[in-house]
């Protein structure tokens, strides 16, 4: 039976710093319309999405870091990008910034969720692989400072059945751990969607800022092939308020290749079809978890090193 249809990634270029949410909704939605007149089901958006990539910034004052959160979702300035997906029947990723009161804490998280295609939130995902720092550092203008404003995600890696799949997210730094595609794709996730941010500004050691792009492709490559999945990973590109981020938005196949990659790096749509039944090809053969894995080589490792509870517990199952 054929399991095919056309995913999309709706790269975006540069987002300023005073570009209003309600003009980034309406770029947003003309990718959306792109994606449906071509006749793709599903287009992912990148990781903090609807703003400025603002943990660039050390931001004192709280009510002013606040508002690059969204409290709610949807809310005034999204609705119309889920009206319009309910409109035409379409279904998306998106990345956002998110601020929730859990048990009477103020709570910050880089979120994602998947939408559906009449309009309907299925699933949400919060970064768990939090990059940068949890300090300032006076020394530099830009500060690059997610673990200050975001806690680690608390929703582990789920996946959700949708769009005739099993699909999962992660975010940005997420892509560069290998248990989060084996956590995934262990549960039977055949998608993978992630959304990122990805800069070459001047770091601690050129020598591996030389290969950020490089790395960038090398990290999701390699998990769609080792876990038989299709990865679509959804960039932010560009210059963007004094930074300079990479773009290369791609839809990679369970083989491991690149089957669509932006030329640009301006908003872009990038498509591709995408065939489910690969998924099983390659898990019927090179990874058959069931007959080539070996969980309890992981187990031994962990009791060995002392980090077991650190370990996925899917890593510890046996069959």
């Amino acid at each position: 039976m054929s399991r095919k249809f056309l995913l999309a990634a709706g790269q975006m270029g540069p987002i300023a710093k005073d570009e209003t949410k309600a003009s980034v909704v309406k770029r947003l939605i003309e990718l959306m319309r792109e994606a449906h007149s071509l006749g793709c089901r599903l287009i992912v958006f990148p990781e903090l999405t609807l703003t400025t990539f603002f943990p660039r910034w050390y931001i004192e004052d709280e009510s002013e870091l606040d508002q690059w959160f969204e409290t709610s979702m949807p809310n005034k300035e999204t609705q119309p990008l889920f009206d319009e997906a309910k409109k035409l029947g379409i279904g998306f990723y998106l990345g956002y910034a998110e601020l929730v009161i859990e048990n009477g804490k103020k709570r910050r998280f880089n979120t994602s969720i998947l939408v559906g295609s009449s309009g309907e939130i299925i699933g949400k995902y919060r970064k768990i692989h939090l990059p940068g720092y949890d300090h300032v550092r006076p020394w530099r203008e830009l500060q690059y400072v997610e673990k200050m404003y975001f806690e680690c995600g608390n929703y582990g890696f789920p996946v959700w059945e949708a769009f005739g799949s099993t699909v999962g997210m992660c975010l940005c730094n997420d892509r560069r751990w290998a248990e989060v595609y084996r956590v995934m794709a262990l549960q039977g996730a055949e998608m993978i969607l992630l959304g990122y941010n990805t800069h070459t500004d001047p770091g601690e050691d050129e020598n591996i800022n030389g290969l950020t792009e490089f790395h960038n492709h090398l990290s999701m490559q390699a998990g769609a092939y080792q876990n038989s999945v299709w990865v679509v990973g959804t960039a932010r590109s560009g210059q963007e308020e004094g930074s300079d981020f990479i773009g290369q938005s791609a839809i990679i196949a369970p083989s491991g290749q690149i089957v669509a990659q932006a030329m640009t790096r301006e908003d872009e749509l990038v498509i591709a079809p995408c065939d489910l039944n690969m998924v099983e090809q390659y898990r019927r053969t090179f990874f058959d978890f069931d007959r080539h894995r070996e969980p309890q080589y992981y187990k031994l490792i962990a009791e060995r090193k002392g980090f077991g509870p650190a370990m996925p517990k899917e890593y510890f199952q046996s069959d």
